[in-house]
C-alpha cells in the first residue's frame, strides 16, 4: 500500500509538471512511457479485481456481479466497470499475457482480445478427428504467442479480426472446416446476445448501444446506406449521416401505418407543450418518455402532427380535452407530393415519403393549414429552416410553387432559389 501511495503521489507531481521545455521527440517518448505506466497500473487493478473475485468480496458486500461491485466501490460508470471485469478475466489463467502486459509488449485491450481468441479455439477445432487434446492445447499456445507478436503492430480492433481467422496462421490445414463450424456457433451466440440499449439523456444526448448479428446488421446497413451517401455541400460527418438516416427510416416506418398498435393507437411520438393562446407562445415541451425538448423543436414537430388541445387547471388537472385534428390531411399531403415532388429545399433529392409538411407561416403564429401555406421538407432541411439563426425564408411564387430566399451569408443578393432536382423530373 505504501508503494502504491508513493507512486500515486509521484505520478500526480509529474502530471502537473510543465511540458513546454521538452523537445518534440521527448514528448513522443514520454507519451509512450506514460501509456506503459497506465497499463501497468491497469494490470494491477485487474489483478486486484481478480483476487476480489476469488475471495468472493462482491457477494459478501451484497452484489451479485463483479461489475456492480466495482461501480459501487470505485464510483465508476457501467462501461468502465464491465471493461475492468473483462480485463481481470483476460489475465486469469494466462500468466504469459499478464507478463506481456507488465513488460509493455501489449495493453489490456489487446490482452482481452487474445484471451478471448485462445479460449474459443478448443471449441472451434473440437469434432475434428485428427485433433487430439494435446494438439488442441499446442495450437492454443501457438495462437497466443503469434497474437502477442502481432500486437506489436496491431491495435486491439485489428487484432480481433486476426483472431477470427487465427487458424489460418497457426493451423492452416484445419482452418476451413473449423471456420464453418465456428460461423454456425457465432451466429447462434450472436442471436442470443442481440440487443439494443438507450441510455438516460446526458446534455441532451442519449447513447444508443447494443449488439446485432452479421445478418441483422447487413439489413440495417442496406436500409441506411441510400440515405448516408455524402453530397456536395453536406458538412455532416459520416456518423451524423448514419444517425439522421436511422431516424429517417424510423419516421418512414411510423408513416406507413403498418406497425402494431401501441396502447390501442398507432405508434407515435407524443409531446406535451404548454401554449398561451393570448401571446401564442409555446412553453417547454416534454415527450411521453419524460425527455425535454426545446420550443424550436416543438414548433418543428407541430408542422406535421396531430394536435390534441387539452385545457389544464392551475394545479395541472384536465379541465377540457378537444378533438384531435390532423394538420396535414391525406388529401393535402397528396397535393403536396404532386406539387413539390419531394423535399422542396433547393436541390435536395429526398423523395416525398422522407419529408414533413412544414407551415410557411407557423401554425402557432396563426398560419392556416392549406396548400399555399405548406411545403415539404426533409428532416435535415426542416430543422434548418426552423433554426433561429439560419436566416432562410420561404414564400410562394406567382405560380404557387415555393421559393427559398437564402440568408446574406449564403447569397448577398438573396436571389430566390428553387429545387432543380425535382423540377427536372
Amino acid at each position: 500500500m505504501e508503494d502504491v501511495q508513493r507512486l500515486t503521489e509521484e505520478a500526480a507531481k509529474l502530471a502537473a509538471a510543465p511540458l513546454w521545455p521538452l523537445a518534440d521527440d521527448e514528448i513522443t517518448d514520454l507519451l509512450r512511457t506514460a501509456h506503459r505506466l497506465e497499463q501497468a497500473a491497469a494490470a494491477l487493478q485487474a489483478r486486484l479485481v481478480q483476487q476480489a473475485g476469488t475471495r468472493g468480496l462482491p457477494a459478501t458486500q451484497g452484489h451479485r456481479k463483479m461489475a456492480a461491485w466495482l461501480r459501487s466501490t470505485l464510483r465508476i460508470d457501467p462501461h468502465p466497470a464491465r471493461e475492468l471485469t473483462e480485463h481481470a478475466a483476460a489475465l486469469t489463467h494466462h500468466p504469459t499475457l499478464e507478463q506481456a502486459v507488465l513488460d509493455g509488449f501489449i495493453d489490456l485491450r489487446q490482452a482481452a482480445v487474445i484471451s478471448t481468441t485462445v479460449a474459443a479455439l478448443p471449441a472451434e477445432i473440437s469434432g475434428l478427428d485428427e485433433v487430439s487434446l494435446v494438439d488442441a492445447a499446442q495450437i492454443a499456445r501457438q495462437a497466443e504467442t503469434t497474437m502477442i507478436d502481432m500486437a506489436g503492430r496491431l491495435p486491439a480492433y485489428q487484432l480481433r479480426r486476426i483472431g477470427e481467422r487465427i487458424l489460418v496462421h497457426v493451423a492452416p490445414e484445419l482452418a476451413d472446416r473449423a471456420d464453418e463450424a465456428t460461423s454456425a456457433r457465432q451466429e447462434a451466440r450472436a442471436h442470443q446476445r442481440r440487443g439494443v440499449t438507450l441510455s438516460l439523456p446526458v446534455d441532451g444526448l442519449v447513447r444508443v448501444s447494443g449488439f446485432l448479428g452479421a445478418e441483422d446488421v447487413a439489413t440495417v446497413e442496406a436500409a441506411l446506406h441510400p440515405l448516408c451517401a455524402p453530397t456536395p455541400g453536406d458538412d455532416r460527418t459520416a456518423a451524423q449521416r448514419r444517425a439522421d438516416a436511422l431516424i429517417d427510416v424510423c419516421r418512414l416506418a411510423l408513416r406507413t401505418g403498418q406497425l402494431p398498435e401501441d396502447g390501442g393507437e398507432p405508434p407515435q411520438l407524443a409531446v406535451t407543450v404548454a401554449y398561451d393562446p393570448l401571446t401564442r407562445n409555446l412553453g417547454s415541451a416534454i415527450t411521453d418518455t419524460g425527455r425535454r425538448l426545446s420550443r424550436d423543436t416543438a414548433r418543428r414537430l407541430a408542422c406535421d402532427a396531430r394536435v390534441l388541445p387539452i385545457v389544464l387547471g392551475g394545479d395541472g388537472q384536465i379541465l377540457d380535452a378537444g378533438r384531435t385534428r390532423r394538420l396535414a390531411t391525406g388529401a393535402l399531403r397528396r397535393a403536396l407530393h404532386i406539387r413539390d415532388r419531394g423535399c422542396a429545399f433547393p436541390d435536395c433529392d429526398r423523395p416525398p415519403r422522407w419529408t414533413d409538411a412544414h407551415h410557411i407561416v407557423g401554425w402557432t403564429a396563426g398560419g392556416p393549414t392549406n396548400l399555399d401555406n405548406m411545403v415539404l421538407l426533409c428532416r435535415r432541411h426542416h430543422r434548418l429552416v426552423h433554426h433561429p439563426t439560419a436566416g432562410w425564408q420561404i414564400r410562394l411564387g406567382a405560380d404557387r410553387h415555393p421559393d427559398f430566399i437564402p440568408p446574406p451569408t449564403v447569397d448577398p443578393t438573396r436571389t430566390p432559389r428553387r429545387n432543380l432536382y425535382h423540377r427536372r423530373q
